[in-house]
């Protein structure tokens, strides 16, 4: 396993899974083409930028450089690397045909390659001696605390704190807590009192 500081952009699930035997961080998927539509997860993947900087690794594909295209003019040049697979024809095991260009995508490739891919793309990789100083994350004890689980309002809660900070509104209770931990520390986001009821 490798820790990389920068938020990684996949297109799918199967590209998540894959990436997360290798990749210890932030791995977001954006549903294909389902990210030309949605404003919220731009603005999530804008933010996510801004704190840490995204790496966009999509299939070596048609759709892949579209959806790599639409991130690029979205996002400051500054705040995005692209990682690249390299083109070997063949199908990934859970497909019954190949896609239509016989490429395989993410979820296709061997772990090395797509480590290859990272570095090459200037990944920010902290896998070597002690660990980097790193803010204290938010926990799920912290959420019950806040009122953003276990109670009876805690979904409303959530909703409302999504809304104020411009994230997805179908992330889950678990996805929540990911992406404030990648926008900011324990500390900071308790400084900021954002989960409290507006008056």
């Amino acid at each position: 396993m490798i820790r990389v500081k920068e938020a990684i952009v996949v297109e799918g699930k199967y590209d998540k899974i894959k990436l997360s035997s290798l990749v210890e961080g932030v791995i977001i998927e954006v549903g294909g083409f389902g990210l030309f539509k949605d404003r919220e997860k731009l603005e999530y993947l804008r933010a996510l930028a801004k704190a840490r900087g995204l790496i966009v690794l999509t299939d070596s594909d048609g759709a892949g450089f579209l959806i790599r295209s639409k991130l690029s003019s979205c996002i400051p040049p500054q705040q995005l690397k692209h990682a690249y697979i390299p083109d070997i024809l063949g199908k990934e095991r859970r497909k019954a045909a190949p896609s239509k260009e016989g490429k395989l995508g993410v979820e296709g490739m061997e772990l090395s390659v797509l480590r290859q891919a990272l570095e090459r793309a200037g990944a920010t990789i902290q896998d070597g001696g002690a660990p980097p100083p790193q803010r204290e994350p938010l926990t799920k004890g912290d959420f019950y605390e806040l009122g953003l689980t276990g109670r009876p309002d805690s979904a409303a809660r959530r909703q409302a704190l999504q809304k104020r900070l411009g994230l997805p509104e179908r992330l889950s209770a678990n996805g929540l807590l990911q992406a404030l931990n990648a926008l900011y520390g324990r500390e900071e986001f308790l400084a900021l009192e954002l989960w409290k009821e507006e008056e």
